[in-house]
């Protein structure tokens, strides 16, 4: 063994090498689990007890010298390693991906800067509505099909509570608490129980508006929404006026613009007729004002609403409103700034 040991002190002594990988090499060769020390070591059984005392020590001076062989080595190459140098200043902060804004809420503040050039204000409410708000108030009997569990979000145990179904519950609670001369608009979701599909969703968005003073007139309401329509789609934008019937308005009204998504050709949004009814509105019932104790022989008013989602997939020419929904990152990239 003796023999050995001297063997393989002298390949250690002799080794040099400037390749880290060589370097590496030579570590597994003596100094790993199987490598040729630690067989020595195993070996180290064999010898006879009056060898022992010697070899041990022959044995530990080799595995010290392996190693301070490596140690020494290695640091001769990295001190052989050229610098490497940056241009870039590692003490700046990573720059991160520019984000973007969700097309509705892109949407929804054209439509607020819109109406707040012409002097609407913002107002907003609770979610959970009580009925008296989102129904009673607003005209709806007690036999209309909205206040069914088929179409409305009822809370459970409670009757009188539900998610509210639309917008104008908030114009109730501003009526309630101001005099007119009132004009608002009133953005935020609303819940209704309806098949997810292309063009509908359970969970949507709506703006409300609603002006109430003394001689409003159903020629104001129209020339607020030829400017809203004109001002957001453009002022080639063909409107009409459709007779409709709302339990708070009346007369009523729906109007259409058209589909600039197949420009007029038909199109599943369009239900193929080139027209995209894009919002509801009406004066507002007499009745209406009457539970909000406003004087409905000295005032008169107006009302719309409108859903943010159909607005917006006219506005980008999207076909499928489950796409607001579903968070692809790929469609939300679409709508990324430039700035």
């Amino acid at each position: 063994m003796k023999e050995r040991i001297a063997s393989l002190m002298a390949e250690i002594m002799a080794f040099s090498t400037s390749s880290l990988d060589e370097l590496e090499a030579f570590r597994i060769k003596y100094l790993s689990k199987k490598g040729l020390i630690p067989a020595l070591f195993a070996d180290f059984k064999e010898v006879p007890d009056h060898q022992r005392k010697e070899m041990g020590q022959l044995l530990n001076e080799l595995k010290q010298q392996a190693q301070e062989r490596i140690v020494a080595l290695r640091a001769a190459v990295d001190e052989a390693a050229p610098e490497t140098t940056s241009d870039k200043d590692l003490t700046l902060p990573r720059e991160a991906p520019l984000g973007s804004r969700h097309p509705l809420s892109l949407v929804r503040a054209e439509i607020i800067d819109i109406f707040s050039r012409i002097g609407f204000s913002i107002s907003e409410g609770p979610e959970i509505e009580d009925d008296f708000h989102n129904f009673t108030a607003l005209n709806f009997p007690l036999e209309h099909p909205a206040r069914d569990m088929q179409d409305t979000f009822f809370i459970h145990k409670n009757p009188d509570l539900a998610l509210r179904t639309h917008t104008s519950s908030v114009q109730v609670r501003v009526m309630e608490k101001n005099q007119p001369p009132i004009r608002t608009i009133s953005p935020g979701r609303v819940f209704r129980n309806e098949a997810i599909s292309a063009r509908a969703h359970c969970i949507f968005h709506q703006v409300e508006g609603l002006y109430v003073d003394t001689g409003v007139s159903f020629a104001d309401l129209k020339q607020t929404l030829f400017y809203f329509a004109k001002e957001l789609f453009g002022q080639d934008t063909k409107i009409r006026f459709r007779p409709s019937y709302f339990p708070f308005t009346e007369p009523s009204a729906e109007m259409d613009i058209s589909c600039n998504i197949c420009g007029g050709s038909g199109c599943n949004i369009c239900k193929y007729t080139g027209w995209v009814e894009i919002l509801g509105c009406g004066m507002v019932d007499p009745a209406v004002l009457q539970a909000c104790n406003i004087d409905s022989e000295k005032y008169t008013g107006f009302a719309f609403g409108m859903g943010i989602e159909r607005i917006t997939m006219l506005k980008y020419q999207i076909n499928d409103l489950r796409l607001f929904f579903e968070n692809d990152v790929r469609f939300l990239e679409q709508f990324k700034s430039g700035v």
